[in-house]
């Protein structure tokens, strides 16, 4: 069996609609390199999981389904994908076709000039197509975030990600924790990179967040993740030995 270069994660509840045209994108833009996706379906009501199967006989890369019973939210589905994944690098993008998988080779490139062993590269949506609505609940998060966090990335809310596996392992998990990728990477000495990238109109379905369900909860994550940062000590070591040792 061929290593895998990337695994594409690809968090999925009621997006069979989306998904056809998006698995043949993602196809199409990792030609360049060994790949596989990983479609976790989150509970959908929908027939998303025998789209996969059939659609895995055209495809001519790997193609799972990891099927949740119910839905377990979004961090946990990506989780999910990178326990399973083969690959060295993990991208993510969301299911929905919003983010561009055009772009997943300028995230490619952007890795492959990183020294560090630890980064992640976050893409920062460009002319975002979103309702003046959600494009203002957005600037509010991330400018509060961005205060709160030091986190180096303008659009944390932003799919379409690469994180190496290794590093993706090592962060906390927990409930929403996909949001904090970058302050995450940060607290183990890592390095943020972002990328501009596209972005387009839903084509079909609904957005499954509100304000009320991520307003409240993103808030307490914040303070969750400053304690994080805080009581961390991993990139104050010197060959596995604490600095005030």
């Amino acid at each position: 069996m061929l290593p895998i270069d990337v695994s594409v994660v690809l968090p999925a509840k009621n997006e069979a609609a989306n998904l056809s045209s998006l698995l043949h994108e993602i196809v199409d833009a990792m030609s360049c390199c060994c790949a596989e996706v990983i479609v976790v379906d989150d509970g959908s009501s929908d027939n998303t999981p025998s789209l996969i199967n059939s659609l895995n006989e055209s495809l001519p890369i790997t193609c799972r389904v990891i099927s949740h019973p119910y839905s377990c939210g979004q961090s946990t589905s990506v989780y999910r994908g990178v326990l399973a994944a083969r690959g060295i690098w993990i991208v993510t993008l969301d299911a929905d076709g919003q983010n561009d998988p055009a772009d997943i080779p300028r995230l490619l490139n952007a890795a492959q000039r990183s020294q560090n062993p630890h980064f992640c590269v976050i893409g920062h949506r460009q002319k975002r197509r979103d309702s003046g609505w959600k494009k203002l609940q957005s600037k509010i998060a991330n400018t509060v975030r961005r205060w709160l966090l030091q986190d180096d990335t303008p659009d944390t809310g932003c799919g379409l990600k690469l994180i190496p596996r290794q590093t993706f392992l090592m962060l906390p998990y927990f409930d929403h924790m996909h949001r904090y990728i970058p302050a995450l990477t940060k607290r183990l000495g890592g390095e943020v990179i972002c990328v501009p990238v596209n972005h387009r109109s839903r084509a079909e379905g609904h957005s499954n967040y509100t304000a009320w369900n991520r307003g409240w909860a993103g808030l307490i994550d914040i303070m969750g993740v400053r304690w994080l940062m805080h009581r961390n000590k991993l990139h104050h070591t010197v060959d596995g030995v604490p600095d005030d040792e």
